[in-house]
């Protein structure tokens, strides 16, 4: 008889990793079941060891050897500071735990202003931790250390994990990059660009060509424009089993602007320092969009100033090398610039992906919404495009849109599609149910 398998604990930021560990076959149940059951205590005990990371243990009885102490001195030094030293202390936080001794000697970990030592650091927690875990530990060590200023060596950024949380990091400090940096910072944004071109562009130029071709389809149209497919489809209750045909009541076609621009979108995106993570997801979308012939895409950013970066769409990484995260909000302004680009309103989509703290004027900035709505654009209000979630907005702001039509929801890369496609054809948006 083969005892259960047990689980492992690593821990990073309160979050336990599960792995698996094998006991050894024994031929009696009685034998088997008291193993196990002491198995499972000690595993229990292990786990609360490394949750709390105390010195000696914290009263679990427990001697981290090996690969656990090796985890538990990468956590330390992360998570390790004493109680009431701000936001370095543990999170098991008072005595005893990993923010300090039950003797009251404080157990102060540390990253020190040594690259050298961080770059250790950061190979130790790629050994033993998976990639998600990594990455939180990375931004922890940002927030929490204050390492943003070694991000600005090279050894550094080839040394960390890359997502698109080190890339907001990167550009909020790519002004004040030396120039040995710059290239390697490139680098690091331009991999994570790839990694999220190649999740997000297959699906999203499925779902949009596929919404473009039903808002595109006509009811009269020419023989060489008529989609047979869909007209078959549309007319069986027509069928005439005598003859084997079908009689095309209604014939569906794809229309003359099949090989034209038929819809214009306009992505308008805050790029105030919380924003870093949507202006990244922002500016790949603006990418694969503008890779569809039958778009016209126009990628605006803004702070207090307005900067029309469409020249630049279709390289990312140049994009977001051109935005300067930070700074107040002028959405009016924005919007203003917007509106005096739109030529074809009817079949002009507006994005608008900002949390809505307004530093301009804020009744002009809901005039601007009306008038577009009135005359046929399609406005789109995003509080954030990323995977984290509705963040902090003007909830007032948001209110007040959701008045005139423009409901403000947070969005999800992988929902992102949807919502364009929803507005390219004029229906109702798959607006995600806040308490779901």
């Amino acid at each position: 008889m083969t005892a259960e398998p047990v689980a492992t604990g690593t821990v990073a930021t309160g979050t336990v990793a599960t792995g698996t560990v094998a006991t050894e076959p024994v031929t009696t149940g009685t034998v088997a079941a008291g193993a196990q059951t002491s198995t499972r205590a000690e595993e229990r005990m292990r786990r609360w060891r490394l949750v709390l990371g105390g010195g000696e243990g914290d009263g679990t009885g427990c001697e981290l050897r090996g690969r656990d102490a090796a985890m538990d001195g990468a956590l330390g030094a992360l998570y390790g500071g004493g109680p009431g030293e701000g936001p370095g202390a543990g999170r098991a936080g008072g005595p005893g735990g990993r923010g300090g001794r039950k003797d009251g000697a404080s157990r102060s970990g540390g990253l020190g202003g040594s690259a050298p030592v961080v770059a250790r650091w950061l190979g130790d927690i790629r050994r033993y931790f998976p990639t998600p875990v990594v990455q939180v530990m990375q931004r922890d060590a940002i927030d929490r250390l204050g390492l943003s200023a070694l991000l600005l060596e090279p050894e550094m950024l080839e040394a960390v994990e890359a997502d698109v949380h080190l890339v907001g990091t990167l550009l909020s400090l790519h002004k004040a990059m030396p120039e040995t940096t710059k290239e390697t910072a490139r680098a690091v944004v331009r991999k994570v660009v790839e990694q999220l071109e190649k999740r997000l562009a297959s699906r999203t130029r499925a779902t949009l060509t596929g919404a473009l071709d039903r808002s595109a389809r006509i009811s009269r149209p020419r023989h060489r424009d008529i989609d047979w497919d869909r007209t078959i489809r549309a007319n069986l209750k027509n069928y005439l089993p005598e003859y084997g045909t079908v009689v095309p009541e209604r014939l569906i076609g794809y229309g003359r602007a099949a090989r034209s621009v038929k819809k214009e979108v306009i992505l308008c995106i805050d790029q105030s320092g919380s924003m870093a993570a949507s202006v990244v997801y922002a500016s790949v979308f603006g990418a694969v969009l503008a890779s569809m012939r039958a778009l016209a895409t126009r990628l605006v950013v803004f702070d207090t100033s307005v900067v029309d970066l469409t020249d630049q769409i279709d390289a990312p990484v140049d994009v977001l090398f051109g935005t300067q995260l930070g700074g107040g909000t002028d959405i009016n302004r924005a919007l203003a610039y917007c509106q005096s680009r739109i030529t074809r309103p009817a079949e002009t989509v507006v994005v608008l992906i900002s949390d809505l703290y307004e530093g301009g004027i804020r009744n002009e900035m809901l005039k601007r919404v009306a008038a577009m709505k009135a005359s046929g654009v399609q406005f789109v209000t995003l509080l954030a495009l990323s995977d984290e979630g509705a963040p902090a907005y003007d909830r007032e702001h948001a209110a007040a849109l959701g008045a005139l039509g423009a409901p403000a929801f947070a969005c999800t890369p992988e929902l992102f599609p949807e919502v364009m496609a929803a507005a390219l054809e004029k229906r109702p948006l798959p607006i995600p149910d806040p308490t779901g």
